[in-house]
């Protein structure tokens, strides 16, 4: 606990305390026999008198109750000595990650409010990879006695079994081969309730990323001790949610543990308060992606010609996370026939990143320019990863080339984007929804043609060829003045007359 100065933590102060888990008696003997010879007796004392403050059985928050409360439980007066005392015992407590301490702002009173968060103990299994904690046992207690503690909390298989060599084959029946789910009575009524009801602090029930599994001892080991990011990094170790989006970063983007040190040692990274900048680090990320997958490319080409097969095993599948109902599911495209069914398809176009099911399209390289498009749209866009593997589908998987250009795929993402597309579900109804209105356009384009090339052909079969038979023309007739030619020639006498009367009107008569 972080405290400026003293009269910012008295026994007037209020707090209040939050879990969300209980101890079961595994956990009361890792507090007795790991925790307590770390932080010593006292501190695990007040982590105890902390969990009992919400009442057992229950999880959640405890009630607003000024700190006089602990000082009383725990024996202390109330001066100044007592609050240095419990400043250092609840400082131990968080070192080891049993304890999380907040101090939340009140404008209007102008006050502050402490929050305890506690956190279950590590499980022997979790405990023990943690190195820095095993070694702070060691030295403690040391290195004998740490052995022991470690044999004393597992139960050893027996030795038939350990000595065999036997084959094991996973026999478990999955839950959607037993039940089936009534898909079209879906009850929202209920969905809403239990959304009402749930807590409103979710941060332990939120379903975990990928992983690249680098665990935070590695990442310490390698990370550069006159760092200025070094601070934040220590922190990772009491912040599993930030070390889960390291590790997510680092799968998607196919990171080693250099690389994402490399990543953590550089500015930007961690926000003013310690926070992880996910926008920075992604970006990174992929531009060391970019630069690798560059490389690869270049060996790809120098070793072309050579005779050497790459037999190295095929990626394993991380385990998926997120079910799909059947009522969601796209069908197979014809480039993936074969090599998965329906389930299986759909199980990966809703939890793989857009990387690496981008490439389950493509027999070889993908085009820069497409994986591009969807590094734009995922940077830059931000649409979930679920939406941009459904947009991928829809482009890619209806073989309409057509539709594999930069301008549709924009369009695509950005209506998606305007209409708040951000779950998997939601794309699969606006997918659904653009097949039926290109259909209804086709339908529609086809009627046209046919009742304008009937049209055509009638005109020229049937409307000129009857006139031509009934005798009417179509054109106006219009009247000409006939030459009029003269019957008879003019007398002698008549042209006589005639020349008189022009030598009159001339004057010369």
């Amino acid at each position: 606990m972080r405290i400026n100065h003293i009269m910012q933590f008295t026994e007037h102060h209020r707090y209040y305390i939050f879990r969300d888990f209980s101890l079961s008696s595994l956990d009361y003997k890792m507090l007795s026999l790991i925790y307590q010879p770390m932080v010593g007796a006292f501190a695990v004392s007040l982590y105890q008198q902390l969990y009992h403050g919400i009442a057992d059985g229950r999880s959640g928050y405890s009630e607003l109750e000024p700190q006089r409360k602990l000082f009383l439980g725990l024996g202390l007066e109330m001066n100044e000595k007592s609050r240095k005392f419990i400043i250092e015992q609840t400082s131990k407590l968080e070192a080891v990650g049993l304890l999380q301490t907040s101090r939340l702002g009140v404008p209007e009173q102008g006050d502050v409010i402490y929050e305890y968060e506690l956190s279950q103990p590590l499980s022997p299994a979790e405990f023990f990879r943690n190195m820095h904690l095993a070694m702070l046992l060691r030295d403690k207690v040391g290195k004998y006695a740490v052995i022991s503690l470690r044999e004393s909390f597992g139960a050893n298989e027996p030795d038939e079994l350990a000595q065999a060599q036997l084959t094991k084959e996973n026999i478990s029946v999955p839950f959607y081969e037993l039940f089936k789910l009534n898909m079209q009575s879906f009850d929202s009524e209920l969905e809403q309730a239990l959304t009402e009801v749930a807590p409103t602090r979710q941060a332990t029930v939120r379903p975990e990323l990928a992983s690249a599994g680098i665990p935070y001892g590695e990442i310490i080991l390698r990370f550069p001790r006159n760092s200025s990011n070094r601070s934040y990094v220590e922190r990772l170790r009491n912040n599993p949610e930030g070390l889960a989006q390291v590790n997510y970063v680092a799968y998607k983007y196919n990171l080693s543990v250099v690389h994402v040190c490399r990543l953590l040692d550089e500015d930007g990274i961690f926000g003013h308060n310690g926070e992880i900048e996910m926008d920075a680090l992604q970006l990174r990320a992929n531009q060391l992606y970019r630069q690798d997958k560059k490389r690869e490319g270049e060996q790809q080409r120098k070793l072309a010609n050579t005779p050497v097969h790459d037999n190295e095993p095929e990626e394993q599948e991380e385990e998926e996370e997120f079910e799909v109902l059947e009522q969601h599911y796209l069908p197979v495209p014809n480039q993936l026939l074969g090599r998965c069914d329906v389930q299986q398809y759909n199980m990966l176009m809703r939890n793989e990143p857009h990387t690496k099911y981008l490439k389950r399209f493509f027999p070889g390289a993908i085009p820069d320019w497409i994986e591009n498009v969807f590094e734009r749209i995922d940077l830059n866009y931000r649409l979930a990863t679920p939406v941009i593997n459904v947009l991928i589908h829809y482009v890619l998987g209806a073989n309409d080339a057509g539709r594999v250009t930069k301008t549709f795929i924009d369009a695509v993402a950005s209506n998606m984007l305007m209409k708040g597309i951000d779950t998997f579900e939601k794309a699969v109804h606006y997918v659904r929804d653009q097949a039926g209105l290109e259909q209804d356009k086709q339908k529609r384009k086809e009627a046209a043609n046919a009742v304008g090339s009937g049209n055509y052909n009638g005109g020229r079969n049937g409307t000129r060829a009857g006139g031509a038979r009934s005798g009417i023309s179509r054109k106006p007739s219009i009247p000409i003045v006939a030459e009029v030619q003269s019957t008879a020639s003019v007398s002698a006498d008549e042209m006589e007359e005639l020349r008189k009367l022009a030598r009159k009107l001339d004057g010369k008569s």
